[in-house]
């Protein structure tokens, strides 16, 4: 089954288990019941953070529950849900209100940046060629170097093709994601197909059936399928930081599974659970992460990927404007 109609059937089926939701009434206990309930039945990850962080939603619920009246204002009834949703340690948790997103950025936050886009900036030069979402460029020492700051922008075979043929003379190619946050989980496999040369297994996919914390569908097999454009043939080391999220995090996974490809950097920042939207009384929304994915091995990825060779960018090469990643990459890619 393709990947695009995996995710439909999810959606659908996701949306059609919603329709008839408890009703709470638009008081801050209501709000906070209804926020409470609609994860306890619908959000994807409970087992497995009780497993890994010791997260009970029960036990969270009364610890959050204490600090609602409904005499608070807005903003005191926005920040304690903040606060019982930041438990789930889940970038794809936000609480949308008119005044403010409520967010859990802690997966980079406390960590190296390992990207500077002032010394990137220094490889990149004035002359590098952009092709949709695409910065490109050779390096003076024949090496590709490819830079994929966002997974949004439209991607196109066209661009792909005409990358990859324009870099067909380098002894191998460096493709850059640090800092690349997420964005379309088919335009990131449509890269990674690239890689590749056959049907290639890269992980599972399954969607809540029940309203238990361990009501799920079988998994479902994702694979990587050759493209029928150009595709690459040599050497290819993916770079990869905390900042690497989401359809990021999912295209590094798919990236480690192809020939001739070696991930290099930080561990990604994860988030490999498809998010799913609801609203609360108030008119809040609230998204969450409804459907796992997993690994080709079904290990779950959602706390991220480490990468096959751990650098971090050194301070004192910053200073002289060289990245000790890019570097690293072009040793081992037979460049410098």
């Amino acid at each position: 089954m393709k990947l695009k109609s995996i995710l439909i059937f999810f959606v659908c089926t996701l949306f059609f288990s919603c329709v008839e939701e408890e009703q709470f009434d638009n008081s801050a206990k209501g709000n906070f019941e209804a926020l409470w309930k609609v994860l306890d039945e619908h959000y994807c990850f409970f087992d497995y953070k009780k497993e890994v962080i010791g997260l009970d939603w029960s036990e969270i619920h009364d610890k959050y529950a204490v600090r609602i009246s409904n005499n608070m204002t807005n903003a005191q009834l926005f920040e304690v849900l903040c606060d019982m949703l930041s438990e789930l340690q889940d970038g794809h948790v936000n609480l949308y209100a008119a005044h403010d997103v409520g967010r859990n950025w802690s997966w980079y936050e406390n960590y190296p940046a390992n990207f500077s886009s002032d010394v990137q900036k220094k490889y990149l030069g004035n002359d590098y060629m952009i092709a949709s979402g695409i910065k490109y460029k050779i390096l003076d020492d024949n090496i590709g170097y490819i830079f994929i700051e966002s997974f949004s922008d439209g991607i196109g075979d066209g661009n792909l093709s005409q990358v990859l043929s324009d870099l067909a003379i380098c002894n191998g190619v460096i493709v850059d994601v640090r800092d690349n946050g997420g964005g379309n989980i088919t335009t990131s496999q449509k890269v990674a197909n690239r890689f590749c040369n056959e049907k290639k297994l890269v992980g599972y996919i399954c969607h809540k059936t029940g309203k238990g914390h361990s009501d799920f569908s079988e998994l479902k097999p994702m694979y990587l399928e050759p493209s029928d454009g150009v595709r690459w043939q040599k050497k290819a080391v993916v770079l990869t930081n905390r900042q690497c999220y989401s359809a990021t995090n999912s295209f590094v996974n798919e990236m480690r599974y192809c020939p001739n490809v070696t991930i290099v950097g930080d561990k990604t920042g994860g988030g490999s659970g498809l998010p799913f939207s609801s609203e609360l009384p108030k008119g809040w929304s609230i998204r969450f992460s409804a459907c796992p994915m997993f690994d080709a091995e079904k290990k779950q990825i959602e706390f991220g990927i480490e990468p096959d060779n751990y650098v971090d960018m050194r301070s004192e090469d910053a200073l002289r404007g060289i990245d000790t990643l890019i570097e690293y990459a072009r040793n081992m890619l037979g460049g410098k």
